[in-house]
């Protein structure tokens, strides 16, 4: 499903208009990025779980060269689903 799709069937849902659910979306998504940067988890009840992750600094080798080059650690977000959105999928 792409944004343009998503963001019609929530409009439809809501009874809202689609530009109204885009700033709602845009929103969640600023405030998850705040808040995992600085190191919070952010619990969506019966959606799941987004975890900021710090990934160890690494050696990897460029493909086309084969030159070794060191990759600095960095943050990522690990995403959890809740047992209730994990039932939800696995019924159909």
């Amino acid at each position: 499903m792409d944004t343009k799709t998503l963001i019609s069937i929530l409009s439809d849902r809501l009874g809202r208009e689609p530009e109204d659910v885009t700033v709602l979306l845009r929103s969640i998504s600023g405030i998850l990025a705040d808040s995992v940067k600085q190191g919070d988890t952010v619990a969506v009840p019966g959606f799941g779980t987004f975890e900021p992750k710090m990934r160890e600094e690494r050696v990897a080798t460029h493909p086309s060269t084969g030159k070794k080059i060191l990759v600095p650690p960095k943050l990522s977000m690990v995403f959890k689903p809740s047992a209730i959105l994990k039932q939800r999928v696995r019924k159909f």
